[in-house]
């Protein structure tokens, strides 16, 4: 009777597996499933800023909210459900970043009178952005598999482009919503309108120019103004270009931020770029030495990984006319110095 009790059905297992179990394929499965409608929800998220998609596809874009949000909340419910210690869970790190993954989409449903302004609307949508962090948690998650995975440099590319995909996201929006959160309609209509008030309470002079009545957004932290020729964070596939060349290069110089956060965004961006760039170095680095000397990536790497490497490189050689067949033979039968010696002096 007691062991009925304490025994997981295995519906339970099945579940248990899908968000504690990382070498299963109920846990391959949902982590696709979820990083699919991550990447989706992310793409929908950035074209809701694009007008006039915004407002001819609005439907889509929140068909796709709703059921992204469906998946996201499963998740959590789940992981909260199945955690050793839920409170725990609920205040940590990737705890947080899970519910806050679907608290906004959940508080602009309830439509709550508190969120009916343009900067709240706004911030709502750069709260959900977050959710492509549990990209980043599912990376983290993964490296455990690089090291058993038979080909672990595939795994590497996989977590350095999730990586590379969560900086672009988080950077890209950032910059629209503090930057271009200046010109934006909303706010061009709402600084138009109270100058207007002042100059109509305060006349300007006869010989007053023409763009003295024109509203011109300024760096709330500097004063500096932002002329119209130097407005680019109008979206954020419009942000999106200037963090990919600001990410892979030191700038295209056609898009730079004007105010002070929004180079301070630029700044953090451009260190990302280099991180980023090194971890890309590393796994390229790692695949040449595997490629062409048949180094083994790590130093837990199995014996059957390193035979399949080995067999890789002497193929290579082969196709590439560089050794015969007998040579081959013989560079199968070599230790692993002696092996490397020799591929070495046929390379050179």
């Amino acid at each position: 009777m007691s062991n009925t009790a304490t025994s997981p059905s295995p519906g339970q297992s099945v579940w248990r597996a899908m968000f504690h179990d990382p070498g299963s394929l109920a846990f391959t499965r949902w982590v696709r499933i979820i990083n699919f409608w991550i990447f989706v929800s992310c793409l929908s998220l950035a074209l809701e800023t694009v007008e006039p998609y915004a407002t001819l596809h609005a439907d889509w874009f929140h068909a796709i909210e709703v059921i992204a949000v469906s998946f996201f909340t499963m998740d959590y419910l789940s992981n909260l459900y199945f955690a050793q210690n839920r409170v725990k869970y609920f205040f940590s790190f990737w705890g947080l970043v899970d519910l806050i993954s679907i608290i906004p989409t959940f508080l602009m449903i309830l439509n709550l009178t508190a969120l009916q302004g343009a900067k709240v609307f706004r911030l709502m949508r750069v709260v959900r952005v977050l959710r492509v962090l549990k990209m980043a948690k599912m990376a983290v998650q993964n490296l455990s598999m690089a090291v058993k995975s038979s080909n672990p440099i595939v795994t590497n590319l996989r977590i350095y482009f999730i990586a590379l995909f969560s900086v672009m996201m988080i950077s890209s929006t950032l910059m629209y919503f503090v930057e271009g959160g200046l010109y934006t309609a909303e706010a061009m209509a709402h600084g138009q309108a109270a100058l207007d008030e002042h100059i109509l309470a305060n006349p300007l002079p006869q010989d007053a120019p023409p763009e003295a009545s024109k509203y011109m957004p300024l760096d709330p932290v500097s004063g500096n103004p932002i002329p119209e020729d130097k407005r680019f964070y109008t979206s954020i596939p419009a942000a999106m270009w200037w963090c990919i060349v600001t990410l892979t290069t030191t700038g295209y110089g056609d898009m730079f931020p004007l105010s002070f956060w929004g180079r301070v965004i630029g700044g953090v961006t451009m260190l990302m770029g280099l991180v980023l760039f090194g971890i890309l170095m590393n796994i390229v680095g790692k695949t040449i030495m595997v490629v062409l000397f048949g180094e083994h990536l790590d130093d837990a790497a199995t014996a059957s990984a390193g035979k399949a490497s080995r067999d890789n490189v002497v193929h290579m050689m082969a196709e590439l006319k560089l050794i015969d067949q007998a040579q081959a033979q013989h560079l199968r039968q070599l230790g692993a110095q002696e092996f490397k010696e020799r591929v070495q002096r046929t390379v050179a």
